[in-house]
């Protein structure tokens, strides 16, 4: 019973040491995400959804498609705050290849999400950035040549929610929001460097060059795979995703992770089941899963 308390003991000490390790290196980038997404949520959401909203006017035909992307990528709401949005957008006239794009960047990348994602280096948050922006340009071409002038979407009677910022005093309107940002992600940030932790503890580094390293379509799949399960919240994925990649993940792997995993992020497959049906349901499913494993093995070519 010694020998077992003593060898708990001492895995303990050593998931503790890696636990540390990896939160001191990532802790800031967490707190200064989170900062920058609620001065986004606070003072500059209405500001990107009105030029979303303005760009009705414009006859930019399917390079509307590009603009629509970028102001996806800086909404920082959540799917289901998302679709409201989209959904008054459609009442207004909005193009059906236009929201396509918007809602697919939505989903992959927010402004806080960057800062994050800044935590594994330069490159890694490059490729993420362009292969997100690139798969929300591919949804809204294939709705434009797919479906032409047909609705993709239905939302039906769905209203975008009154905003909860409405606190008279500036500071504490962003201080609530900021704390709702803390209680959003807190527990997957922590939960996502404990997996690391264990991870780096238990996983040989070999186990996971062979995984997911190389140039291999094998790798890039499998990446591709467990980005489907593994994902619950953007913030908790980091440490991890930063994790393997020291350990000899290829970036083309991380490439297809980052897309997978928020794409088919259980919440946000709920709230699209809703708007699509189960036919566009499943082909929204099978795009995602080509464009990670393509952009996967061209990020692995390149670089």
């Amino acid at each position: 019973m010694d020998n077992l308390w003593s060898v708990l003991r001492r895995e303990a000490v050593y998931i503790w040491y890696y636990f540390d390790l990896q939160l001191r290196q990532i802790f800031w980038y967490w707190v200064l995400g989170m900062s920058i997404g609620s001065l986004i949520s606070v003072f500059a959401k209405d500001r990107i959804h009105g030029l979303f909203g303005k760009m009705q006017s414009k006859k930019w035909g399917l390079f509307g498609i590009i603009p629509a992307c970028l102001l996806g990528i800086a909404s920082p709401l959540c799917m289901y705050g998302t679709i409201p949005i989209a959904a008054s957008f459609r009442k207004q006239g909005m193009r059906e290849d236009w929201l396509a794009a918007f809602m697919m960047a939505s989903i992959l990348l927010n402004p806080q999400l960057i800062v994050y994602s800044a935590a594994l280096g330069t490159t890694a948050l490059a490729v993420r950035i362009v292969t997100c922006f690139l798969c929300g340009c591919a949804a809204g071409l294939l709705v434009h040549f797919l479906y032409g002038n047909k609705d993709f979407f239905n939302f039906g009677e769905m209203a975008a929610r009154e905003s909860r910022d409405t606190h008279p005093n500036l500071l504490v309107r962003y201080l609530l929001n900021l704390w709702r940002n803390v209680k959003a992600t807190g527990l997957y940030f922590l939960f996502g460097v404990l997996l690391s932790a264990l991870f780096q503890r238990y996983i040989p580094q070999e186990w996971m060059v062979r995984a997911f390293g190389g140039n291999e379509a094998w790798g890039v799949l499998m990446a591709a795979t467990i980005g489907v399960p593994l994902y619950a919240c953007g913030g908790g994925t980091i440490p991890l995703l930063q994790s393997w990649l020291q350990e000899g993940m290829s970036l083309g792997s991380a490439a297809a992770f980052m897309i997978t995993g928020p794409a088919t992020k259980i919440t946000n497959l709920g709230a699209l089941k809703i708007v699509m049906g189960w036919k566009r349901f499943f082909l929204y499913v099978l795009f995602v899963m080509f464009f990670s494993l393509a952009s996967g093995l061209i990020v692995n070519l390149i670089l």
